[in-house]
């Protein structure tokens, strides 16, 4: 009898999403199939499959142990997430190699579906970086009497979600530096930074908004930029690398001397990067943004705002609050923006709802029934804490007065 041979042997997922790629997060079950097409009959002992998934984290450093004496230290760790095995043909035992046992699968295409779930603790987003990485893998391995192994090996994604919409991503970043040239026994006027940004995290695709004010009252010309770092950090042994790369920039207008340039929403969009890693113990990833100013022959004048990259996009419930929590501070004294004299007292709850809207409101199976449910959800759990608040008081006398145009700082004569 002539034995036939493996045509082809693939691994595809069931798809949990519209783009038919395999993305999945902790606690998701992951399901697929083995793919078999054969020509002719063929003996088979096993086909098993094998998923795992791991970060890992290597690099070397040479060290000097002497004049005439050198070496490499290795420094390697590794966290395991999971360990997943099954057999979907055959038994358990690949060394036995009698008649007995053996599976005969005919000519033609065959599928043989796998499934398992994933961990409900949190795992780690799929990363590739410069000294590591965090892979998810399922492995499908053929094993026939006295021939070597088909092998095959096929990575999926796992996303450990960020929602962006929690209070302390939704909070404002915001900063102030000075910074006074000396050259010898000479002192120039100070450079004057201030920056701001409506909050803390954000999606890849999004723009961030910077409002800054920079002041130039020394004698050179400066130029305001800004620009979004990643830091890969790797640990093992007790040590740690770190990796910083440039993701986005921009750069502003040059400052000569005396002049005063304001950014009222300057956006730097975000590319297409990696979620931050904040839960795994050997790889962290981070974002920040920083806005500076470049300064010909000296150091530069910089501010860094902390950034995290999400998974979950900011929605209108959550775009609503990171506005009413940052509209008063968004009209701060450093960019030149004041208060009115004497702010106009809000509009009773009489002049704004009639009475007819409010009966309306009260009627059962109204549209609030709607908004109840649509809470229960996972991406609207973060509301729950806000919707009992009472609101702020409203006060005649601004707590925080402003300065007029007239009493800020300008820059000394020369």
């Amino acid at each position: 009898m002539v034995l036939g041979k493996v045509k082809s042997l693939t691994i595809s997922f069931d798809c949990l999403n519209d783009s038919n790629v395999p993305v999945y997060s902790s606690g998701d079950t992951v399901s697929g199939r083995v793919n078999l097409e054969v020509t002719g009959e063929i003996r088979v002992k096993s086909l098993k499959i094998h998923a795992r998934g791991h970060a890992k984290v290597r690099w070397t450093e040479s060290r000097n142990a002497g004049s005439n004496t050198a070496y490499t230290q290795n420094y390697t760790e590794e966290v395991e997430y999971f360990n997943h095995k099954d057999i979907l043909i055959g038994h358990e035992r690949d060394d036995d190699n009698s008649e007995e046992g053996f599976n005969t699968i005919h000519s033609g295409r065959h599928e043989y579906a796998f499934s398992f779930e994933l961990p409900q603790t949190p795992l780690a987003t799929s990363f590739e970086g410069r000294h590591g990485s965090v892979r998810y893998w399922v492995k499908a391995e053929l094993h026939r009497p006295w021939l070597l192994p088909v092998k095959l090996k096929k990575e999926f994604t796992v996303f450990e979600h960020i929602d962006i919409n929690t209070p302390s991503l939704l909070s404002p970043q915001a900063g102030t530096k000075e910074k006074t040239l000396c050259c010898w026994f000479c002192t120039s006027g100070p450079i004057s930074l201030s920056a701001k940004i409506e909050r803390k995290g954000y999606t890849p695709g999004e723009s961030i908004q910077i409002f800054a004010e920079i002041e130039n009252c020394s004698s050179r010309m400066v130029v305001p930029k800004a620009a979004i770092y990643q830091t890969q950090a790797f640990y093992a042994k007790g040590k740690m690398k770190e990796v910083k790369q440039l993701v986005a920039n921009l750069r502003g207008e040059s400052l000569s001397s005396g002049k005063t340039e304001t950014w009222n929403g300057k956006l730097l969009k975000i590319p297409p990067v990696s979620p931050s890693i904040l839960d795994c113990s050997i790889i962290r990833v981070e974002y920040s943004l920083m806005v500076y100013v470049d300064i010909p022959g000296a150091m530069d004048l910089f501010l860094n705002l902390p950034l995290v990259i999400g998974t979950i996009p900011l929605h209108p419930f959550g775009s609503r609050t990171s506005s009413v929590s940052s509209q008063c501070s968004m009209n701060m004294n450093w960019l030149g923006l004041s208060l009115p004299e004497r702010p106009e007292a809000p509009p009773s709850y009489a002049e704004v709802v009639t009475e007819e809207q409010r009966r309306s409101n009260l009627a059962p199976g109204s549209a609030c029934d709607d908004f109840e449910r649509a809470l229960q959800g996972p991406l609207f759990a973060y509301i729950q804490e806000f919707r009992f608040l009472p609101p702020p008081l409203y006060s005649e006398i601004d707590p925080n007065p402003d300065q007029s145009a007239d009493d800020r700082p300008s820059c000394p004569s020369r």
